[in-house]
């Protein structure tokens, strides 16, 4: 991680917004981050899509990546390809600790570069989601469009162990406690109670920290 760019600049390269909705009749949020790259959208497509460069700033990723095909996130989620149009957009479900939620990616050309859209659907009616809120997949999320946009600049390749050091260093506390302030407001503009939210937030926050134990499902 670079540790050398001020973090409340990085937290705030993304906007942040929670969107009420409904899905299978059980009330949902849909955490939703938007960023731009200066990048064209075929090489932006190609390290979203690419097995060989995912490892380089996510994760090892295995399966039938195209659409009706399973994936697996080494330590993470795995699910089904739901749809895939390239260059522009794919979807899949999001399958991780027995719950379910569904993620979705979207890319337009911009004057400077690509604009990424990404949606994360997931059910709200839960004690996971009360306690923590749209942050603790949305800082996860923060974090790796923050490597995504190191790796399209040229930087080395992930380390898991750097990365870490990072994230509990000065800077990555400021840029992982911003990011849950962010998404709290974000939450709390899409309706939730304010408390409530802020509470969630500082949960995230504290988690992201290293300051409380495993929230359950970070992305």
């Amino acid at each position: 991680m670079d540790t050398t760019t001020d973090p409340i600049a990085l937290v705030r390269a993304t906007d942040r917004r929670v969107v009420p909705t409904e899905v299978d009749g059980l009330p949902a949020r849909v955490v939703t981050a938007r960023r731009s790259y200066r990048a064209d959208i075929a090489d932006l497509w190609d390290a979203l899509t690419s097995v060989e460069r995912l490892p380089r700033w996510f994760a090892p990723v295995t399966g039938d990546l195209e659409r009706g095909g399973r994936y697996q996130v080494e330590g993470n989620a795995g699910g089904e390809i739901q749809s895939c149009e390239p260059p522009h957009r794919f979807a899949m479900t999001w399958e991780f600790m027995g719950a379910v939620s569904w993620l979705a990616v979207e890319l337009t050309e911009v004057a400077d570069g690509t604009l990424l859209e990404l949606r994360h659907t997931q059910h709200t009616d839960n004690d996971f989601w009360r306690q923590f809120g749209p942050g603790a997949t949305g800082v996860g999320w923060d974090l790796s469009l923050l490597g995504l946009g190191q790796h399209l600049a040229g930087a080395p390749d992930v380390d898991p162990a750097q990365a870490e050091a990072w994230s509990l260093s000065q800077e990555g506390k400021a840029f992982s406690t911003g990011c849950a302030d962010g998404w709290a407001q974000a939450d709390i503009e899409a309706g939730a109670d304010p408390e409530t939210a802020r509470e969630a937030g500082a949960a995230t926050g504290a988690f992201y920290r290293g300051e409380s134990g495993e929230p359950g499902e970070p992305a």
